[in-house]
């Protein structure tokens, strides 16, 4: 039985649900990651007891499903674009900015899909825009290859946001930092690839690379749906 299906204990003698349990667990999350989520400090931001919270919650992992799904909410939109591409290219984008707003969201993208109320009502959005377009075998590789790159730019950002906090050096700073050794190394001509990468490349900023990045996928995805069905 998954913790959607369970039901919840009355609200006695204090006032406790799930929704409140999340809310605190979320905001524990966002001042210090998901590392600063454990029921015991829940409870204590709850003022409850934390046997309290095991009537509404088993484990840590069934927390953090509770957390992903309500974050989901964020991700969906108001209202569904017609265009499939459309759709796809604001799923992206609104868990992007979901992930910058809560960081451990990064962590948890990826692996098994969660099963909440507003995780499967992203998914059937997704589905229903590229619904009748082809073959469902290639209408889940379509929405799977998307979410992959989605993923895998998320996590290099937050990757990359950390990396400056554990350091104390913005971007610019670590590269002048990181530019002596560099230099020296592109210097032994081992690297030609790498050196004219660095020096004739243009800077992008994250959000411009996530979205050209995405609007590549999204052009590969078109062109596989436009072709005939083997």
């Amino acid at each position: 039985m998954t913790v959607w299906d369970r039901p919840e204990p009355p609200p006695r003698p204090a006032p406790l649900d799930r929704r409140r349990i999340v809310a605190a667990a979320i905001a524990l999350a966002d001042e210090g990651g998901l590392e600063a989520v454990s029921l015991r400090k829940v409870a204590a931001r709850l003022d409850a007891g934390p046997m309290r919270l095991y009537g509404y919650i088993s484990t840590k992992e069934e927390l953090f499903d509770l957390m992903v799904d309500e974050v989901h909410a964020e991700i969906l939109p108001e209202e569904q674009p017609a265009d499939w591409r459309e759709v796809l290219r604001i799923r992206a984008h609104r868990t992007r900015q979901a992930a910058l707003r809560h960081e451990w969201l990064a962590d948890l993208l990826g692996g098994r899909p969660t099963l909440g109320p507003n995780a499967l009502a992203v998914t059937e959005a997704t589905l229903a825009a590229l619904d009748g377009l082809t073959d469902l075998d290639t209408v889940r590789h379509a929405v799977e290859t998307v979410s992959a790159y989605s993923t895998g730019a998320i996590r290099r950002e937050i990757a990359n946001l950390r990396a400056e906090r554990a350091t104390g050096l913005s971007k610019r700073e670590w590269q002048r930092a990181s530019g002596p050794h560099l230099r020296k190394m592109l210097a032994t001509g081992r690297f030609p690839a790498l050196s004219k990468a660095v020096y004739d490349g243009a800077e992008v900023e994250a959000e411009e690379s996530f979205a050209t990045g995405l609007e590549w996928v999204l052009d590969a995805v078109a062109a596989k749906l436009a072709r005939p069905p083997a």
